[in-house]
């Protein structure tokens, strides 16, 4: 199987990684327009699935169209597909897609292997948006994202942590993987200037047909 690099220049550092673009109601800071949500907020924890569990061979190549997160009330679709923007950064879903969750479309699948990466917003100037359940997400959940050719991927969540944008872990989230792996990014942590300062990513593995 061909491998597609997940990122342009990953090694020359010409692409910011870092999630932006979550933010509160307009006003926030001071008298908040419309009604905010708490800060999402997760505990850095990890745990590894039994390798029984785990899926033995990567799914063929195939674009997602929906997305399934029960623990976050998360059911989504058509996903979108989000590339980079001119400056370099990951591309993030408009204000008016807020409802909906993206995907790189610079990486691999999700089910290939390496790590497929989905994108969404927390919240916006809006309000709430589609991953404003994330602090219910835990290990052992599991993420089911349906494919363009029928099959559905099941992810088991292996870890989740919350991390400072200006000290994104790049090759941590995007760098290259043995196995079929997923990443679901959003923003995270206290307002500051109307804005997150944080990303809370999950990391979470393909599982095999049929395992629990």
């Amino acid at each position: 199987m061909t491998r597609r690099p997940l990122l342009l220049a990953l090694a020359g550092g010409t692409v910011a990684l870092a999630l932006s673009g979550c933010a509160a109601p307009a006003g926030a800071g001071a008298a908040p327009a419309r009604p905010t949500v708490p800060a999402p907020r997760v505990a850095t924890t990890a745990a590894s699935a039994p390798a029984e569990q785990l899926a033995t061979a990567p799914l063929p190549r195939s674009e997602p169209v929906r997305v399934r997160i029960p623990a976050a009330g998360v059911d989504t679709g058509p996903v979108l597909r989000l590339g980079l923007q001119q400056d370099g950064s990951v591309q993030v879903p408009s204000v008016a897609q807020a409802d909906r969750i993206g995907w790189y479309d610079k990486g691999v699948t999700p089910g290939e292997t390496g790590p497929a990466v989905l994108i969404g917003h927390y919240d916006t100037v809006e309000g709430p948006a589609v991953l404003r359940g994330i602090g219910r997400v835990h290990v052992g959940d599991h993420l089911t994202v349906t494919r363009a050719d029928g099959t559905d991927a099941v992810f088991r969540v292996r870890r989740l942590e919350q991390v400072d944008k200006k000290v994104f872990p790049t090759e941590k989230v995007y760098g290259d993987t043995r196995r079929p792996e997923l990443r679901l990014i959003t923003c995270g942590g206290e307002l500051v200037n109307g804005h997150r300062p944080d990303n809370i990513v999950v990391y979470a593995d393909l599982l095999a047909p049929g395992a629990a």
